[in-house]
């Protein structure tokens, strides 16, 4: 845990740290069916009271305010242990991150408690067939009979269409749905909506199978009806609620990618420590040498812009998009490589299935996608760098 000696962290995140480690290390889920297990992650965090760290005090929280430092250590050392635990965590926060932003009193009340406890699971509904990275073709419709005042919190609204690669879809009790209340208007026609599990016109029974165990659903959205008190921060205001929800999000996707590269690492390092060839150990060949040397830099490369970015947006910096987009990107590609040089290193041991390295193999590849591929990544990196 020399990382947390560095600048970045306080007394108060070394803490957290303390107790998470031995907690995560101690935690044994049956992890054959995603669904089952994925809710009962949901349970053991909530019980164990890092769920709290997903939303403010005012709520159930464990801070005034969500910290940035401490979502990057929960990532972090969640997937290292376990890559669904991690996924567990971050999509309750993820998933009820819109309405710690932008909830009315009513809304917070209502949802938040639920989330820090274990009891209500969230999920994040943004993505549609033809609509990933380009958000502004989205082609879910939030139409609906407004108030007199044309505001749209004493009407109702009825949504109608698709969302897909929805995480916990199928398995949360509530959605932040983003759908066009102006169709005409491209991202500033907007909004956001909780939508219920159980409410009429919503189907999530569409499971997607991916190659990481991860619960993911198609939402089929038909003539399905919210009230205006659904309605999430202001009309036409969604798109911006989902970056603002998302910037805070992205250096914590980071931090799940360099757990996982901290864990490859460790495994590569042991393997190489105790296999024998030749008379030796694999540790004792200097290539083996070189490719440690190489992962272990890749590590901390990541680390230092994952931490940075946290750092800066929990001291009140400037928007961070950039810098976060940065730890993103760099953080999931050298995990990427790290993991891949581990399973190498593992010869044929690598690819058996149930092997760590194996499993991580197939982790990381969805978080160089998910929240903003790679390439949008540098698109955004590159904009504001010209922009300097």
């Amino acid at each position: 845990m020399a990382h947390l000696a560095l600048p970045f962290f306080d007394d108060a995140h070394r803490a957290l740290a303390d107790g998470l480690v031995p907690w995560a290390a101690a935690q044994q889920v049956d992890e054959t069916d995603d669904r089952a297990a994925c809710r009962d992650w949901v349970q053991r965090l909530g019980a164990g009271g890092w769920l709290r760290y997903c939303v403010p005090a005012e709520h159930g929280g464990a801070l005034p305010a969500l910290d940035s430092r401490a979502l990057v250590l929960l990532r972090e050392t969640l997937a290292y242990h376990s890559p669904l635990a991690d996924f567990a965590f971050a999509m309750q926060g993820l998933g009820s991150g819109a309405i710690t932003l932008a909830g009315s009193p009513a809304q917070q009340a209502h949802y938040l408690q639920g989330v820090a406890r274990g009891e209500l699971i969230a999920a994040f509904a943004l993505s549609e067939p033809e609509a990933g990275s380009d958000v502004g073709a989205m082609q879910t419709i939030a139409s609906g009979a407004h108030s007199s005042s044309g505001s749209g919190h004493n009407g109702s609204y009825s949504l109608t269409g698709t969302k897909t690669w929805i995480s916990n879809g199928g398995i949360a009790d509530f959605y932040c749905v983003f759908a066009k209340t102006d169709p005409a208007g491209g991202t500033r026609g907007i909004s956001a909506f909780i939508v219920d599990a159980d409410t009429p016109g919503l189907d999530a029974s569409r499971h997607i199978h991916v190659m990481a165990p991860h619960p993911l659903a198609t939402l089929q959205f038909t003539d399905c009806k919210v009230s205006g008190d659904a309605l999430l921060g202001e009309e036409n205001g969604g798109f911006k609620l989902a970056m603002r929800t998302l910037d805070i999000f992205r250096a914590s996707v980071a931090a799940a990618a360099l757990g996982m590269a901290r864990r490859a690492l460790a495994e590569a390092v042991h393997h190489a420590r105790q296999r024998r060839m030749f008379g030796q150990t694999l540790a004792d060949f200097q290539l083996t040498q070189a490719k440690i040397g190489e992962m272990a830099a890749l590590v901390d490369s990541a680390a230092l812009l994952t931490y940075r970015a946290a750092w800066l947006r929990d001291t009140g910096q400037a928007r961070v998009t950039a810098e976060a987009a940065m730890a993103k990107m760099t953080a999931t590609e050298n995990a990427q490589r790290v993991i891949d040089m581990a399973l190498q290193l593992h010869g044929g041991r690598g690819v058996e299935v149930g092997s760590k390295v194996e499993s991580l193999y197939r982790d990381i590849r969805s978080l160089r996608i998910y929240e903003g591929a790679t390439e949008v990544q540098q698109l955004i990196i590159g904009k504001a760098t010209l922009q300097e």
